[in-house]
């Protein structure tokens, strides 16, 4: 994991609004900031729908940013012409939740790899060469040479994710988003890749942003994390001490839901339940978003939007509490 001081991607007031007809906007992303040192894993979570993969979509410029500035390796991304934002994406690759919807079911598992290589011209003309980087590949990941020339149908849901790793490898980047790359898997695969995300980071020198709403899992791969919370980032710390030490009242309650592995620790804790749905993104409360649901809720929360503050030493938090 990280241990490098240089920041690779730093994310600034990030917002990213969608047109939902009738003049209305939905924002999905509101107001984001964030950084990630070189060889780090910064953890993205939160329940689905709080704008996590819009945000890493975002900094992959899948979507325009609506507001905001994206620095990746000391270059703005926003201010790029598609020329260079495009040779960029030599530096930059996405892993899809579905591995089954990320796969082309008609191109076999070679087609697949090779995809990167040939849109970046890489190995023009060097067809040897080209398949001798996929067998290496495969065998990164921990599949066989001779799945090579197979479909995605002919494999489990773990495989078909481990394809989705290498295509993501084959064109050597520096960083890697990892969208909900565990959550379609059996849990008993899960850990599998996981631990292949871990193996990977230290042969590759590897960066991850790593969205997910499995906070267990979550902890297991992050240097920091950050918890979002209707588009807005609420908490941001190092993963150990979030864990020990959660001081927003959402980032609690997300927390308190995880079972513990020990019956006598587990019927003792006190579970928090939050009351009320998540408000619509449509039309969000004013204020702090988490007010309607909080049990710590002042009439300041409903008047004025928290900023992010750094409570303690590397400890962000956006709640009137602190």
């Amino acid at each position: 994991m990280g241990e490098s001081s240089k920041t690779l991607l730093d994310v600034k007031n990030l917002s990213k609004e969608f047109k939902v007809g009738g003049g209305r906007k939905l924002k999905a992303v509101n107001d984001v900031s964030f950084s990630i040192l070189e060889g780090e894993t910064f953890g993205l979570v939160g329940e689905s729908g709080c704008g996590k993969s819009t945000t890493g979509r975002t900094i992959l410029q899948l979507y325009n940013a609506s507001k905001g500035q994206i620095h990746f390796n000391g270059k703005d991304i926003l201010k790029m012409n598609k020329k260079q934002k495009y040779s960029l994406h030599r530096e930059m690759q996405m892993i899809f939740q579905d591995p089954y919807a990320s796969l082309n079911p008609r191109l076999t598992v070679t087609e697949i790899i090779s995809e990167g290589m040939d849109a970046l011209g890489l190995y023009k003309g060097d067809k040897a060469g080209k398949y001798e980087r996929v067998l290496e590949l495969l065998n990164k990941v921990g599949l066989k040479k001779n799945h090579a020339n197979r479909y995605p149908h002919e494999f489990s849901g773990g495989q078909r994710q481990r394809i989705g790793i290498a295509r993501a490898l084959a064109v050597k980047p520096k960083f890697i988003i990892a969208d909900e790359p565990i959550s379609a898997l059996d849990v008993s695969i899960q850990a599998q890749v996981v631990n292949l995300f871990q193996d990977l980071q230290e042969e590759e020198n590897l960066t991850y942003l790593f969205i997910a709403h499995d906070l267990s899992m979550v902890k297991h791969i992050s240097d920091r994390i950050g918890v979002m919370y209707l588009g807005k980032l609420v908490e941001v710390s190092e993963s150990v001490e979030l864990y020990n030490k959660p001081l927003h009242p959402y980032t609690q309650a997300l927390l308190s839901a995880i079972p513990i592995p020990d019956p006598k620790v587990e019927m003792a804790r006190e579970r928090i339940v939050l009351q009320g749905d998540v408000p619509s993104p449509m039309n969000p409360p004013s204020g702090c978003h988490f007010r309607t649901r909080c049990p710590h809720a002042t009439k300041e929360c409903q008047e004025t939007v928290p900023a992010l503050r750094e409570v303690e030493n590397g400890h962000f938090v956006a709640c009137h509490l602190y």
